[in-house]
C-alpha cells in the first residue's frame, strides 16, 4: 500500500554506518531512496545529522512497578520511547501482550521476549511465570513461541537463606532450556546481577545477558570467546545504592554486594569492552524506570570507556544488525532521527532530536 506522506528530501550528513556518510536521501512511499522522485512530486525538505532510529535493546512496554498495565498506559510507554528517538525496541519481558502495537504505524517497532521466566518467589511479584527447574523447558518453549525470537530468564535474585544474590537454576536445567529455545529459533537472554550465574549461563550457551555488573576476568573471557552479548542498563544500575538501602536491615550481605557492583560498574563494562564482549544500549525502562532513556544510556557507555562512535554503534547500526533489523538502506522503511548537530562529536545531542521519521512520516 502506498504511503500517503509527501516525499521527503533529507540533506546534511546521513550517517549510514560508522564509516559511511552521505549528503542526501529521499523518502518515497515511506521508503528510503538514494535517487530523487519523478518530477512534479510534492517534496518537503529536512536537514541535519541523520541516524537510524535508536534502539533500546532492553525495555518493558506495558510493565510498571506493580505489574502489567492497560493498553492506554502501554501506548504511552511506546510514545515516550518514540519521542526520544527510540524506534526499535527489544521488549525484554512483559506480562502484557503488546502485539496490537504492530498494527500502529505511529508507534515503534517491537521485538518481544514473551514473559519473564523466574524461579518461584525469586523475582518481582506479578512480573514473571514463577516455576521450578523441572518446568523450565516447557515454559521456555511456550515463551519462545509467543515472543519474536527471544526468551527472557531471571538468572539470579536474592536468596533469603543465603541473604545475598544466588543463581536461580541448576546448570543442567539451563542447558536443556537454552537448547530448547534454540530449537524453536529463539535466542535467550537473562537478568543477572551477580557473579555466579554468569558462569552457568555461559556454560549453558546463552546468547545474551542483561545488566551483567558481576562480570569478572573469567566470565569476561568466556563471554568474549563465545560472543555472548551484554546489555548493561547502566541507567538502572544507578539505582543499586537505593536497592541496597532497602535491603540493608534484613540482608546486609546483599546490600554490601549491590554497593560493590555499583562502585565497579564502569570498570566492569570497560573491561568487557576491552576484551571484545559485544555491548548494546538498553535502559530497563518499565518496571522501575520511565521510558525514553536511550540517549542517557549512550552517554553512560561513554563513561564506561566506549568512544562516541562505539556508543552510537551500540544504539544504532550495530544494534540493528544484531537484532536483524535494517538501518538506512535503499528500499528499507524510513525510520530515522535527525539532529541539529553532530552526535559523533557529542553524544548528548541524542537527547534533543529535531525531527523523528517513522515509516516515512515525520512524527515529530
Amino acid at each position: 500500500m502506498a504511503n500517503d506522506a509527501p516525499v521527503l528530501h533529507v540533506r546534511g550528513r546521513i550517517l549510514v554506518g560508522p564509516q559511511e556518510v552521505r549528503d542526501e536521501l529521499w523518502v518515497i512511499d515511506g521508503r528510503i531512496s538514494w535517487s530523487p522522485p519523478d518530477a512534479g512530486a510534492d517534496v518537503q525538505s529536512v536537514s541535519g545529522f541523520v541516524l537510524p532510529g535508536l534502539v533500546d535493546a532492553h525495555c518493558h512496554v506495558g510493565l510498571e512497578a506493580h505489574g502489567g498495565v492497560d493498553a492506554a498506559t502501554t501506548e504511552q510507554h511506546a510514545l515516550a520511547d518514540r519521542e526520544a528517538g527510540a524506534l526499535l525496541l527489544r521488549d525484554a519481558g512483559s506480562p502484557v501482550d503488546s502485539h496490537w502495537i504492530d498494527d500502529r504505524e505511529d508507534l515503534p517497532r517491537i521485538i518481544r521476549a514473551g514473559r519473564h521466566i523466574a524461579r518461584t518467589k525469586r523475582y518481582i511479584r506479578n512480573f514473571a511465570h514463577e516455576i521450578e527447574p523441572e518446568d523450565l523447558v516447557a515454559y521456555v518453549r511456550q515463551e519462545a513461541r509467543r515472543g519474536d525470537g527471544w526468551v527472557k530468564l531471571v538468572g539470579d535474585w536474592i536468596d533469603r537463606d543465603r541473604g545475598d544474590l544466588a543463581p536461580c537454576w541448576p546448570r543442567e536445567a539451563l542447558t536443556a532450556a537454552i537448547a530448547t529455545a534454540h530449537e524453536e529459533g529463539a535466542r535467550v537472554t537473562a537478568h543477572c546481577f551477580g557473579e555466579e550465574s554468569l558462569l552457568d549461563f555461559a556454560a549453558a550457551g546463552t546468547d545474551c545477558i542483561e545488566h551483567a555488573p558481576g562480570l569478572q576476568e573469567d566470565s569476561i573471557d568466556l563471554f568474549a570467546r563465545q560472543g555472548i552479548s551484554i546489555v548493561p542498563t547502566l541507567v538502572n544500575i544507578e539505582n543499586f545504592p537505593k536497592f541496597a538501602d532497602a535491603g540493608e536491615a534484613k540482608f546486609p550481605a546483599y546490600a554490601a554486594h549491590m554497593r560493590d557492583l555499583y562502585e565497579r560498574r564502569y570498570a566492569t563494562i570497560a573491561a568487557a569492552h576491552e576484551a571484545g564482549v559485544p555491548i548494546w544500549v538498553g535502559t530497563d525502562a518499565g518496571g522501575q524506570l520511565p521510558h525514553g532513556l536511550a540517549a542517557a544510556e549512550v552517554e553512560e557507555l561513554t563513561r564506561a570507556g566506549m568512544t562516541n562512535l562505539e556508543a552510537l554503534d551500540a544504539a544504532t547500526w550495530g544494534a540493528r544488525q544484531w537484532l536483524g533489523r535494517p538501518g538506512i538502506a535503499e528500499g528499507e522503511s524510513a525510520d530515522f532521527v535527525v539532529y541539529e548537530s553532530d552526535p559523533r562529536e557529542d553524544v548528548r545531542v541524542l537527547a534533543a532530536p529535531s525531527r523523528i521519521v517513522l515509516r516515512g512520516k515525520v512524527v515529530r
